[in-house]
């Protein structure tokens, strides 16, 4: 997945501490930025004076840089008028337009030979200004889409929104990105964390990005302005293709933790009770015999034993309570902050677990 960090140069942060946060954010194979010119609390001298710098920095490891502008951007930085090789000359690669742009300006963005890639706004598309922007002629392969964040709590977006926008935009052939907030430090001026959906305000890096790849979205990016490093690994090791729940493992049988290790995919013929995973029969290094046999609760991770004949193997989520079985052995647990994750795991959907 391509996900990104996000500095605000004249803002909150040191020079210093942005470039370390972008040398950080490289280690941990982030290749990224995402950046703003034209917030209104922003110190524009310090903007001007930091901004060549830490674009240096980001070329070095080769990071993409996305810019968030307006008109009000050109006066920030002395622009006469909107130059796009002023903007790649300062090392900026994609250009997010927020309002004040129409479809025709956009479209003709869009067809630049200078190399500059054009952002949408995904939270505030519209079927109808995406049909004006392929009546206007715009080149989708030159354009993909990032959700807004909300600093004040209370106005971020709705799941229901997020799922519909993105739909909208993938069906046009357009990749979507979306925010989360860092718990580690909050950007001002409310410091109140920058998450594109409301739901996330006070969910970790690791839980909210892993519900926003469930959702659809094609690459995620830290709002706030200094995460630390377990958030920026959390986030490089996101897997676009596949929902991963974190989970307990309680088995001690080598042959069953092999097994719990594997990507699955949820069988199309969905079960009442359970999530079936289509392989993991065949997937099966060993006999496996009898070991924890319970009563089953939502969340459990079950395993049939050899008990089971040519079912060994079989591997389950419980979705419903089921008695205990000396033929099905309890193996893990998700943990009960991610079973809201299990409602994603749809009909051929993949899936795995991260045990902690």
């Amino acid at each position: 997945m391509e996900n990104g960090i996000s500095i605000y140069p004249g803002l909150d942060n040191s020079l210093e501490e942005n470039l370390a946060l972008i040398d950080l954010a490289a280690s941990c194979g982030i290749q990224r930025i995402f950046t703003s010119l034209h917030i209104p609390e922003t110190n524009v001298e310090a903007l001007k004076k930091e901004l060549g710098t830490l674009m240096q920095a980001a070329q070095k490891h080769h990071m993409e840089i996305i810019s968030d502008i307006s008109p009000r951007t050109l006066d920030m930085l002395g622009l006469p008028e909107m130059n796009l090789s002023a903007f790649r000359m300062r090392g900026i690669h994609t250009l997010r337009l927020d309002d004040g742009y129409d479809a025709g300006e956009i479209a003709k963005l869009s067809q630049n030979k200078q190399g500059m890639r054009i952002q949408l706004n995904a939270s505030t598309m519209t079927g109808h200004f995406l049909t004006e922007l392929l009546q206007a002629k715009t080149d989708f392969r030159n354009v993909d889409a990032l959700h807004n964040f909300y600093p004040r709590p209370g106005t971020g977006l709705s799941e229901e929104t997020l799922v519909r926008k993105t739909i909208m935009l993938h069906k046009a052939g357009i990749r979507v990105g979306a925010f989360v907030p860092s718990l580690k430090k909050k950007r001002s001026p409310l410091y109140d964390g920058l998450p594109t959906l409301e739901d996330h305000r006070e969910l970790d890096v690791a839980l909210a990005a892993r519900h926003l790849v469930a959702l659809g979205i094609d690459s995620v990016f830290i709002g706030d302005n200094l995460p630390d490093k377990e958030e920026l690994q959390s986030l490089a090791n996101l897997r676009e293709d596949q929902i991963t729940v974190k989970a307990k493992m309680l088995t001690q049988d080598p042959v069953q933790q092999e097994l719990l290790g594997h990507t699955f995919t949820a069988r199309v013929d969905e079960a009442r009770d359970a999530i079936r995973a289509q392989e993991s029969r065949g997937l099966v290094s060993g006999p496996i015999y009898p070991e924890i046999i319970e009563e089953r609760k939502p969340g459990d991770i079950t395993i049939d034993n050899e008990n089971y004949l040519r079912y060994m193997g079989e591997l389950e989520i419980i979705k419903t309570p089921q008695p205990a079985d000396k033929r099905v052995n309890l193996a893990a647990r998700v943990l009960p902050e991610e079973n809201f994750l299990l409602d994603y795991i749809t009909p051929g959907r993949k899936f795995s677990f991260l045990f902690v």
